[in-house]
């Protein structure tokens, strides 16, 4: 049952495979009606954290729009409910210490506005560009004014346009990933890594056992494993981290990478360099590859 507030503006499922055509080496240009989804998740700004964490926990998606008088005011995300669980809002009311809790917090209190839109005519390079420059991760797509749908940065990397032979050594993964690889030993309890994670604007950190890696912990992954089960944040990282860790080689190409994750169903891919950790490739570092490929 969906609390009264929240509800799906649409329930039309595209397919998000839209195929990619080269023509001379060049990438053709992609409209954004071709891989963006049409079914959209809101909630309004009176609802609680906790009912929204508990739709996107149930819908496995990173964000939802906010609505009030049937107009998109704001949106809520993961790193928004990360960034309040590592500031010590707790996940239930403690009726003797006091403080807050995401039960009476509501979502007009961390929703980021105004909404950013783009046209639905737009190529999708031009929503690419707009990800990048507003460090963001999602786009409302409008058509005529009205809210038709939204483009992540993950629907993206679905479709990602293989770069022309001759350009795929500038589109390697190593001038896009993050080289910071922030580790978290897999004793270390969730509640310190939410704030690990808030403090250096990480969305995952790697966890290490005995200083080998043993898997990924992630926002998606506080959100599903805790946040929506009510499970408290005092347990070890290593037993909700996602495990075994998915890698790829330094020196692919991000079509490769792509394809990888999208195979795979994550959004951020470790990469090594002789057995040895040296990056981590996001779904919005692809789209900053995508955004600087050759038109």
């Amino acid at each position: 049952m969906i609390p009264e507030g929240l509800n799906k503006k649409a329930s039309i499922n595209l397919e998000n495979n839209a195929s990619v055509q080269h023509e001379h080496g060049i990438l053709q240009s992609l409209n954004l009606d071709e891989i963006m989804s049409r079914e959209i998740f809101t909630i309004s700004p009176e609802n609680t954290l906790y009912e929204a964490a508990r739709l996107m926990g149930e819908r496995l998606i990173g964000s939802l729009l906010v609505f009030k008088y049937e107009t998109p005011v704001g949106i809520i995300t993961e790193r928004d409910l990360l960034n309040v669980v590592s500031n010590g809002v707790k996940l239930e009311k403690d009726w003797i210490g006091g403080g807050k809790s995401i039960r009476d917090e509501k979502v007009e209190k961390v929703m980021s506005f105004p909404v950013i839109k783009i046209c639905l005519g737009s190529p999708l390079k031009e929503a690419a560009r707009i990800m990048i420059e507003k460090r963001i991760r999602r786009l409302a797509v409008c058509d005529s004014g009205k809210l038709v749908g939204i483009i992540t940065a993950s629907d993206m990397i679905r479709s990602l346009p293989e770069a022309p032979e001759n350009m795929k050594v500038w589109f390697q993964v190593d001038y896009f990933m993050a080289k910071q690889v922030v580790t978290v030993d897999a004793e270390m309890l969730v509640e310190a890594v939410a704030e690990v994670m808030a403090e250096k604007r990480v969305g995952s950190v790697i966890v290490t056992s005995q200083g080998k890696p043993k898997g990924i912990f992630t926002e998606r992954d506080l959100l599903t494993k805790f946040l929506v089960k009510d499970r408290s944040l005092i347990a070890e990282v290593g037993n909700a981290c996602s495990s075994p860790l998915i890698t790829a080689p330094i020196g692919i190409c991000i079509h490769e990478a792509a394809e990888i994750m999208t195979k795979n169903r994550i959004k951020r891919l470790p990469i090594t360099m002789n057995k040895q950790l040296v990056g981590v490739l996001s779904a919005r570092d692809l789209v900053e590859a995508y955004a600087r490929a050759p038109s």
